[in-house]
């Protein structure tokens, strides 16, 4: 999806990404970015042996108050339409509403609107 080392770096050097990583004792265990034009949430990941843990919801909710900050009313992010998958009931848990629009891969379209 070209997420690597250098394509990243960039991003965050010329200031196109925010975002937060997770640690735990030192070892990054997850990351939250979004892309500070469009309000997207591109991606949040965390390690298998962290999950449920409140890693993810934390970087995710810090990520979200970044762009609030930013002027965003709302955010969005492209997630799984699946039920079956844990990230389909996590976002919605959290408040996330799908606009019922998909993206080129299948994925489901959510939004986050402040209050």
């Amino acid at each position: 999806m070209g997420i690597t080392l250098k394509s990243w770096s960039e991003l965050l050097a010329n200031n196109q990404i925010i975002g937060f990583v997770g640690l735990c004792e030192g070892v990054i265990v997850g990351f939250c970015f979004a892309d500070i034009h469009s309000g997207e949430v591109l991606v949040l990941a965390v390690e298998k042996d962290f999950d449920g843990l409140g890693f993810g919801k934390e970087l995710l909710q810090k990520t979200s108050e970044k762009l609030k900050g930013h002027g965003f009313q709302k955010i969005w992010l492209a997630a799984t339409p699946e039920p079956k998958f844990r990230a389909y009931g996590f976002y919605r848990h959290l408040g996330w509403k799908s606009t019922n629009t998909y993206d080129k891969y299948g994925d489901e379209i959510l939004e986050l609107k402040f209050i």
